[in-house]
């Protein structure tokens, strides 16, 4: 929503950081570092472990990198009363306020959809892509962001046991295989196929409560409280998800599952990222430690444009684009291949940077 939050008259800087290392993340994985850096160590070693969170855990476990989604939907969520409260402050009515959620949430579909079609170089409807999960819970929250927190507690709970009874109920026996399961089985009926690697549209249920619970928290951090009381509140919060989260996988109830997004993987997700926004919020806001943000806090400025200029060109024409360069002077130099995909992808995630520099100096600042 709004990149800039503004707190009792000042700058809510920790959600600006966390949104723009997340985003940083993002672009970084469409210049292929992580790819690059796992080309650098040995299958097995200690390196190929650390590099390898930052891949999708093919199935049961949680990565690194599985937290991602969950943190940009949980961010989205944390802004939104900052957001609504700017606005309204600002003049705008009621009415005023929900078309322009509505349009937003349009344009989210209409991007999240687009993106699959420059994925397949073809007219395609695939409901995968973030985006396009994102304007569902963008709504969802939106329409329920008045009501008191244990309602909206409550509705985020719904929506978990609803994914429950619907795993469970298409079939009993093995509610969870790969590409077998009713996430799979729907995507059969919206779009006559399913994902190659497992991912589903109906994610969206379950996810509304990473969104749902970012509202909840930043309506907390809104309240006239000591920095301490809402601290402790969202370690609590955080802490909780963890353990109910992990606690079903490891007594087989629900298995941690990213590409479903089943309820113990949306628990312990949200749990990790309520404890990343206490420590930032604490670290920046409370410690005054914000020197350091900068280089990712231009990057939070344009979350959606960032993001779909990665996706779109970052994965292909920047970094081939740079190759011809880096490749060509390394080359000659005798630098071995893997060093100089790692050296081409460095060199894309800062061009990439850059950019998001040129308009932050520009003061230029996409919005939906």
């Amino acid at each position: 929503m709004n990149p800039n939050p503004a707190l009792s008259g000042r700058r809510l800087v920790s959600l600006d950081a966390y949104r723009g290392i997340t985003m940083f993340l993002l672009v970084a994985e469409s210049a292929l570092v992580y790819r690059a850096l796992l080309g650098m160590v040995s299958e097995g070693s200690f390196g190929f472990a650390i590099f390898q969170q930052f891949t999708h855990h093919p199935w049961n476990g949680l990565r690194f990198w599985d937290l991602i989604q969950p943190f940009f939907m949980f961010i989205v969520g944390v802004a939104m009363p900052f957001s609504i409260k700017n606005r309204l402050e600002k003049g705008s009515s009621s009415s005023e306020l929900t078309r322009h959620v509505l349009r937003r949430c349009f344009l989210l579909f209409m991007f999240g959809t687009g993106l699959h079609c420059v994925y397949a170089e073809a007219l395609v409807f695939e409901l995968w892509n973030v985006l396009t999960q994102l304007s569902f819970t963008i709504l969802l929250t939106y329409l329920v962001i008045n009501y008191p927190a244990k309602w909206q507690f409550l509705l985020s709970v719904g929506l978990l046991l609803l994914t429950e009874v619907l795993y469970r109920s298409y079939d009993p026996s093995a509610p969870f295989v790969k590409g077998e399961n009713f996430g799979s089985f729907v995507d059969r009926i919206l779009m006559g196929k399913i994902s190659g690697g497992g991912w589903v549209a109906i994610n969206c249920l379950p996810t509304a409560a990473h969104t749902l619970w970012g509202a909840m928290c930043g309506k907390l951090l809104l309240l006239e409280r000591k920095d301490g009381e809402k601290i402790k509140a969202l370690l609590l919060a955080g802490a909780v998800g963890l353990l109910i989260g992990f606690g079903l996988d490891w007594a087989g109830i629900t298995p941690i599952i990213k590409r479903i997004s089943t309820s113990a993987f949306v628990l312990a997700s949200g749990g990790w990222a309520i404890l990343a926004l206490a420590f930032f919020y604490w670290l920046i806001d409370v410690k005054k430690y914000k020197k350091w943000t900068f280089a990712f806090l231009i990057v939070g400025m344009n979350p959606i444009f960032i993001y779909l200029f990665a996706q779109v060109l970052g994965h292909d024409w920047l970094t081939g684009f740079v190759g011809i360069f880096s490749y060509g002077f390394l080359g000659y130099l005798g630098f071995p291949e893997n060093t100089m995909a790692l050296l081409t992808a460095f060199l894309s995630l800062a061009c990439m940077w850059y950019l998001c520099y040129f308009l932050y100096t520009k003061k230029i600042f996409f919005k939906i």
